[in-house]
């Protein structure tokens, strides 16, 4: 005979039928795989980012961080998906500046709720870097800004999606230099890096961590960093502001977050494993050595961010006439 059916029954231990569910739930957390949505393409700098603090946590946790790129719509389908799931600490997301401050301005109607997330903890900063094809005729950014002015609009700005960071980024360059260029929006930072090598595109503002490497090889030329001081991992490049762009600063960054209706008790727990291993010194080295900066710290930092930092980049977007898709 055919037993198969008898084992399609899920099997239960004796002691769970004794305890009502919650305790069970609480009973071991996390007892298996957690998921960490990263609402961006592989290869960029959120999935980076990402996959550092992920090791560690696997190591601190005892359970494998399944890391799963769900990238669209400048973030929203992937923190859609987050905001949906099971408040029960098995899927999480990684949520920046983006998904978090800029986005509420940019669309009319987003499929998440940003402040209705649960904050896990800001991982930390990252600075985006002007960096320019290496054959263009202008190798500072005084140069960048005569070029763009005797050619309006015939410079071509790439950037990794519509509203992200580097994109505004380019539309406070422009707006501060009063320059006019045109910008090329990609689905994620990978491809427009590769066309920026190309030589398909001029410009673009990139995060660091996924800049880095192609500025250390020499395949695309660095004019400028973003943020109020220079980056470490390249003390002789000046910042924007420094290079006579007054009042010029931009930075992005990024945390982990939960469901609406997460327990405190698994914030918590994360949140602690988290700074732990942001603390750890081969942990910060790996970090700056991908551009970022780490600042471990209690989960409301991250929300007290995005509050603080919204109205800028809400003046941006307006500013810059920002066009979702």
């Amino acid at each position: 005979g055919d037993h198969r059916d008898l084992h399609s029954f899920p099997t239960r231990r004796s002691s769970d039928l004794l305890l009502p569910s919650g305790a069970r739930a609480a009973e071991a957390y996390p007892s298996k795989p957690i998921r960490l949505v990263v609402p961006s393409a592989a290869g960029g700098s959120p999935d980076a980012v990402c996959r550092l603090v992920t090791q560690e946590l696997s190591k601190a946790l005892g359970q494998p961080f399944v890391v799963d790129n769900k990238p669209g719509a400048s973030g929203n389908i992937g923190m859609a998906d987050v905001f949906r799931a099971s408040p029960d600490g098995y899927t999480l997301s990684y949520a920046n500046v983006g998904t978090l401050a800029i986005n509420k301005a940019l669309y009319a109607k987003l499929p998440y709720d940003p402040d209705g997330l649960v904050p896990i903890g800001l991982i930390g900063f990252v600075q985006n870097a002007l960096v320019v094809r290496k054959d263009l005729p202008a190798h500072t950014v005084s140069e960048l800004i005569a070029l763009a002015r005797t050619k309006p609009g015939v410079l071509s700005v790439a950037s990794s999606g519509s509203g992200t960071t580097g994109h505004l980024s380019g539309e406070l360059f422009k707006t501060l230099t009063q320059t006019s260029m045109t910008h090329v929006p990609y689905k994620g930072s990978p491809q427009a890096i590769t066309d920026l090598m190309g030589g398909s595109v001029d410009l673009m503002f990139d995060n660091l961590s996924s800049i880095l490497p192609h500025i250390l090889a020499g395949r695309v030329r660095v004019l400028a960093v973003t943020g109020a001081s220079r980056s470490p991992q390249l003390p002789q490049v000046p910042t924007v502001a420094e290079t006579g762009v007054k009042g010029y600063e931009t930075v992005g960054w990024g945390g982990l977050v939960a469901p609406p209706g997460t327990a405190k008790s698994i914030t918590a727990l994360l949140n602690k494993a988290m700074n732990e291993a942001l603390s750890l010194p081969s942990m910060q080295e790996r970090y700056a050595a991908i551009g970022f900066e780490v600042t471990p710290g209690a989960p409301d930092k991250l929300s007290e961010r995005a509050r603080k930092e919204s109205p800028m980049w809400a003046d941006l977007v307006k500013r810059s006439g920002a066009q979702v898709g």
